[in-house]
């Protein structure tokens, strides 16, 4: 691993290209595209490319709070000298502490067991991921086995594709107010239902989907082009969770669009969303590992950092050394904000050092701010997720898998994919659907080799390529393939969440004298 004042060199360098970059932005002459324009206004509800404003803690209207320090581990016992076994030192402060930060000071803390926060309003801090090291000498297989085995039945690990040393959990609740009783489009605002709720403007409600037996809702989140989706078998959900912003009896109008149809047939039903783990958090870490060579695919024993298995959590200012993954997020309305990923592995035959990078699985996450500086067999993961965002990040040579299962509506937004040879690189197993379903949106993707159209086993034509480096011609059809491939350097939003975001905050901020 390179020394702490040469990363920290390697950052500046980093910001200065940024800054750079967005000078050189400011004397190019915009272009704007046709599904977005130049302040929203071509943008249409239904319309082909969805709403991402949502993704992120607290719905994206807020920032990240700083709770103030309640407890220190070493007040609990912990050393922090790289040797001793500070796990129950780290058990014991978050058991007792409520309402606040548990400080782990500089230092290197050696922990060899699951650490779990089931409380909301509880973060774990250390002083910066250069002070603070929390270093784990074994996987989590030899702390907890967990054997499972791939679609084709190879035997693996369990962790290789979920856990984490660290995992905040919680769950979403199961009030249900009732089934829909008639269908209701993509973009409508209103849903009706079988019985009049208990419910009030502000409250949050949770709709929920399943399959039929026949694959129908996996078919329609395809665009029709699903591809096999024999080993799915009725198993695809889909969730939208929204305020209610006005009750009519058996109807409730939505502050938000719906993302997808949603229809009786598909047994859809209203929940009370009511996350029983809220507002925790992880930062200001260093997760590292043992330097260990990565033996290859499915080999992965679980040397992973942390896991959120929550609602409006976060992960801030972290950095992660030698992992098999990286963060799993398997949550919703979280952000992951300011992590960096390196590796001293020995790489494999695929020259990668781990599994996953980043995954979500989820919905409406947000993924910023992230710098990783290794190559994993998959870089960025999504996996029946919808409504996640990956903005304002870069990489080695960036993979955006889409990892089967119908991951739809998802958006990968002012990126950095660096070398750009693998961009489509995907996994997932046989007979799972196409890797993407419809209204995936890459826009704003700069790289140093020019990007071409997926290849069709990658997706369905409803999907949105915007400002990718190319030297393709464009393709706007309204209903089929879209691809503007205006110039990066040119094309404004340069961030269509932030865009996206800021239209809607200023709409819903309250005017001033107003009454």
């Amino acid at each position: 691993m390179a020394p702490i004042h040469a990363r920290k060199l390697a950052f500046a360098a980093m910001l200065s290209g940024a800054l750079a970059a967005s000078c050189v932005s400011q004397r190019v002459k915009p272009v704007y595209s046709a599904l977005w324009g130049k302040q929203g206004e071509r943008w249409q509800p239904g319309g082909r490319l969805p709403d991402f404003s949502y993704a992120g803690y607290r719905m994206g209207e807020a920032p990240i709070p700083r709770l103030p320090v309640k407890a220190n581990v070493k007040h609990f016992g912990a050393k922090g000298d790289g040797k001793t076994d500070d796990t129950q030192a780290f058990k014991d402060a978050i058991a007792k502490t409520n309402d606040g930060a548990v400080y782990v000071p500089p230092g290197t803390y050696v922990i060899t067991d699951f650490i779990e926060i089931r409380k909301s309003n509880l973060v774990l801090r250390g002083a910066g991921p250069d002070q603070t090291i929390l270093y784990f000498p074994k996987p989590l297989m030899a702390v907890k086995p967990n054997w499972g085995a791939t679609t084709s039945g190879r035997r693996t690990s369990n962790y290789s594709w979920g856990g984490g040393f660290v995992v905040i959990r919680g769950s979403n609740g199961n009030k249900r107010w009732g089934k829909v009783a008639k269908p209701a489009k993509r973009g409508d605002r209103v849903i009706v239902l079988d019985r009049k709720p208990a419910l009030r403007p502000g409250d949050i409600v949770d709709i929920r989907q399943r399959d039929t037996k026949n694959n129908s809702l996996a078919k329609y989140l395809y665009n029709g082009q699903s591809g096999d989706v024999s080993k799915i078998l009725g198993r695809t959900r889909t969730y939208f969770a929204s305020r209610v912003i006005e009750v009519r009896g058996t109807r409730l109008v939505l502050e938000r669009p719906l993302r997808t149809d949603v229809r009786p047939e598909w047994q859809a039903e209203v929940y009370a969303f009511e996350p029983s783990v809220t507002d925790s958090g992880v930062e200001d870490l260093c997760f590292e590992f043992p330097n260990t060579p990565y033996k290859g695919h499915f080999t992965e024993l679980g040397f992973n950092p942390v896991e959120l298995r929550a609602a409006h959590c976060w992960i801030r200012n972290i950095r992660v050394v030698n992992a098999d993954s990286g963060p799993y997020l398997r949550a919703r309305f979280c952000t992951l904000s300011g992590i960096v990923i390196e590796s001293d592995r020995k790489v494999d035959r695929q020259a990668t050092t781990g599994h996953h990078g980043i995954t979500c699985s989820g919905d409406d996450i947000l993924v910023e701010d992230f710098d990783i500086r290794t190559k994993f067999i998959h870089d960025l993961t999504v996996s029946k997720s919808a409504g996640c965002v990956f903005r304002a990040g870069r990489g080695v040579d960036l993979s955006f898998d889409h990892h089967k299962r119908a991951p739809y509506a998802n958006l990968f937004t002012d990126l950095d994919l660096g070398t750009g040879s693998r961009m489509y690189k995907c996994g997932g197993g046989r007979d799972l659907g196409k890797n993407s379903a419809a209204w995936e949106t890459f826009w704003n993707l700069r790289a140093e080799l020019p990007q071409q159209l997926p290849p069709g086993r990658f997706g369905p034509d409803l999907m949105n390529f915007v400002g990718v480096y190319s030297n393709e011609k464009s393709v706007t059809e309204p209903y089929g393939t879209w691809w503007e491939p205006i110039a990066p350097d040119k094309l404004q939003p340069r961030d269509l969440y932030k865009a996206q975001n800021t239209k809607r905050l200023e709409a819903q901020a309250p005017v001033a004298g107003a009454k």
